[in-house]
């Protein structure tokens, strides 16, 4: 079956955080659907999100589709760039698609399955909507939640998903650089590629994590120092700049798989971690002041998963992949253990990757426990 375009009007035009002025101008979300059978429309859809891949090609849709669910992959405003994202504005545009979804093709129910990033995502969503409080983002140039259009999901997946953007970065935050500005001045008592023997001493990792927390909230603190300058010189005419930070892979669990154990290999989604840890390829690598506050910053985001779900009311089903090299076990357990539905489900498919590389089945078979969970919890019942 052909892979169709919806385009989504927004319900707030994107501002001047996303470069396209010809996105800007036309104010819609391209969004891709896979329909469960040609020319008809499934009474559910389930809708992929995150803050910043497109998803219009994701690999779950048209698996999805052969479950007999109408799929839909959410394209937001940043897709493709996450060096601007503003979470705020990531759950406006969910809004538009949800209500889209239901208003104008009819849906009944949508399922929001948060992947990957896009779990902390799916929380903080269904969270507002259901109880809208924030107003704007924590730097500004956010929407304002509490007016927006937030029609609730009636159930939450989160699909190898991690509690949310500023925990994942700050696990994997390099504390070995020394100077924001030179990655080779580095402090060899807290390098982690400085061939360590395995598996790594426990309370040198935890000197490690602590360090990690440290650095966050110097890079944190350096934001909010900046952008008190920044509106002191400029007032509202330069509202953001942009920054780099160097070693952004650097998280003991990628070199010591017994640190939270699974049957993942050695590594990161991007290879090898010491040369990961330096390139320009990961979470975090460029950023904004604005944009580090609201996606980054443990101490300001809105977004952290599970405490978001402690606040949602609809069923949450977690699913993790075993052999995962960025979304751990420990983290499907937080956000399961921070969901209060009692429909909530956690199930783990052996052997499978982030993105569910390996055998095929290994994809249907994770959608095929979506799909019985749904109809157990009530979800897609008559």
């Amino acid at each position: 079956m052909a892979r169709e375009l919806l385009a989504v009007p927004m319900q707030n035009q994107m501002g001047g955080d996303v470069y396209s002025g010809i996105a800007r101008a036309a104010g819609l979300l391209w969004c891709g659907r896979q329909r469960a059978v040609e020319d008809q429309r499934s009474d559910t859809v389930l809708l992929y999100c995150h803050p910043s891949s497109n998803f219009v090609g994701h690999y779950a849709l048209e698996a999805t589709a052969q479950m007999g669910y109408d799929a839909v992959g959410a394209v937001l405003r940043y897709a493709g760039n996450d060096t601007q994202v503003i979470l705020e504005n990531c759950v406006a545009d969910l809004g538009s698609i949800i209500r889209h979804l239901r208003e104008e093709e009819g849906y009944r129910r949508v399922v929001l399955v948060g992947n990957s990033g896009g779990g902390g995502l799916a929380a903080f969503y269904q969270s507002q909507a259901e109880k809208p409080t924030v107003t704007d983002a924590p730097g500004g140039g956010g929407t304002d939640l509490t007016t927006a259009v937030l029609p609730p999901a009636d159930a939450l997946v989160m699909l190898n998903a991690h509690a949310g953007r500023a925990d994942l970065l700050q696990g994997w935050l390099d504390p070995a650089i020394l100077d924001e500005d030179d990655p080779f001045r580095r402090d060899s008592e807290l390098d982690l590629f400085a061939d360590r023997a395995l598996p790594l001493d426990r309370g040198w990792v935890e000197t490690y994590r602590q360090a990690q927390r440290e650095r966050m909230q110097r890079i944190t603190a350096g934001v909010t120092a900046q952008l008190a300058e920044l509106s002191t010189r400029y007032g509202d005419a330069v509202p953001d700049l942009p920054f780099h930070l160097n070693g952004t892979c650097a998280d003991p669990r990628f070199l010591d798989t017994t640190l939270d154990p699974s049957d993942r290999e050695q590594g990161t989604l991007w290879g090898d971690a010491r040369s990961a840890n330096l390139r320009p390829v990961t979470l975090g690598s460029f950023s904004t002041l604005r944009s580090w506050l609201s996606q980054w910053s443990v101490e300001h985001t809105n977004a952290h998963g599970p405490a978001c779900l402690e606040r949602v009311s609809v069923p949450v089903h977690v699913v993790y992949a075993t052999g995962d090299k960025g979304c751990f076990p420990s983290m499907a357990r937080e956000l399961y253990d921070a969901a209060r539905h009692p429909a909530r489900q956690l199930t783990a498919v052996p052997g499978s990757g982030h993105y569910f590389e390996g055998p095929r089945h290994l994809l249907a078979d994770a959608l095929r426990t979506v799909a019985d969970w749904l109809a157990e919890s009530t979800v897609v019942g008559s």
